[in-house]
């Protein structure tokens, strides 16, 4: 196992898998729609080939003579389009001989569909990797740690001393860093006795919102407050802040989250908590502490 071809290499959580994998070795190429896609990336001189995911032949053609691929995908909100990237990946994974996927789901997957489209999309694109015939490992991370520092949760936490987020006040979260993830993802490659697997990942503390804020107030040096957001006031927010509007479009990412996380609080039990051990044996992964991971953070 060498040649591994990325799929959403240039974003957030491609970067550090890019990192991680060239730190075990291999052999990253990142597949794009856009040429140059990684120029103004931490991995500028990562090869490139176009690679559009709707389209099964240019799959295909970015897969010839690559040994894995390791993927996260953007969520879609229709779900027959989300079905229809499974399937072309697959036929495409197929059809270039590859020796193995492993797919980060970027959230929780439950095993059975919730009438939301994002999710039960993502269930549609496992459900194509196991129907391929390939090798495959699925990673599902809980909650990333990293969403704190985004434009929604960053600037109260620096000017105002909150940290807001639409977690009920009860809620417990896994949450988990992107290295981290990235590392279970290289290992999982990695392991060849993991074929047909699906391994759900998350950080060593189950959190409360509360519990985050005293964290953040360790590694910001200032008092920091846990304020529960009704999702779809979150969700009125993050659109305000991107659009210009707190109008929620149907079908956006906005709605698609305020939607995950009205039912994460309604669950009688947390859906995105977790015993991290079990998971981090196997991959031989030491999980990063929030608190480790906060304290790492530029909060100036």
């Amino acid at each position: 196992m060498k040649k591994v071809l990325v799929l959403g290499a240039p974003a957030d959580q491609g970067i550090p898998l890019l990192t991680a994998l060239k730190a075990r070795g291999l052999e990253p190429t990142a597949g794009v729609r856009r040429p140059g896609a990684m120029a103004a990336t931490m991995h500028p001189d990562a090869p490139e080939v176009a690679a559009d995911l709707y389209d099964v032949e240019s799959l295909t053609a970015a897969f010839e003579g690559q040994d894995a691929l390791a993927m996260h995908l953007p969520f879609e909100f229709d779900r027959e389009r989300a079905a229809t990237i499974g399937r072309n990946i697959a036929a495409a994974a197929s059809a270039a001989g590859l020796r193995k996927i492993v797919f980060n789901t970027s959230c929780f997957v439950a095993d059975r569909d919730l009438d939301l489209s994002a999710h039960d999309g993502r269930r549609d694109i496992e459900r194509a990797i196991h129907d391929s015939g390939v090798p495959y490992v699925i990673i599902e991370p809980m909650v990333f740690m990293d969403n704190i520092t985004r434009i929604w949760s960053r600037p109260a936490i620096v000017n105002s001393g909150v940290f807001a987020y639409p977690a009920a006040e009860t809620l417990k979260i896994s949450w988990v860093c992107l290295e981290d993830v990235a590392a279970y993802m290289v290992s999982a490659l990695l392991h060849e006795d993991l074929i047909a697997d699906r391994i759900a990942v998350g950080g060593p503390e189950a959190l409360v919102g509360a519990e985050v804020a005293e964290r953040l107030s360790v590694a910001t040096g200032k008092p920091v407050r846990f304020q529960s957001l009704s999702p779809d006031e979150f969700a009125a927010r993050m659109s305000e802040l991107v659009t210009g509007s707190r109008d929620v479009q149907p079908a956006s990412i906005y709605d698609g989250m305020a939607k995950f996380y009205r039912w994460y609080n309604d669950q009688p039990v947390s859906p995105v908590a977790l015993d991290a051990v079990p998971a981090a044996r196997l991959l031989g992964v030491t999980p990063t502490s929030f608190a480790d991971w906060a304290a790492r953070q530029d909060w100036s």
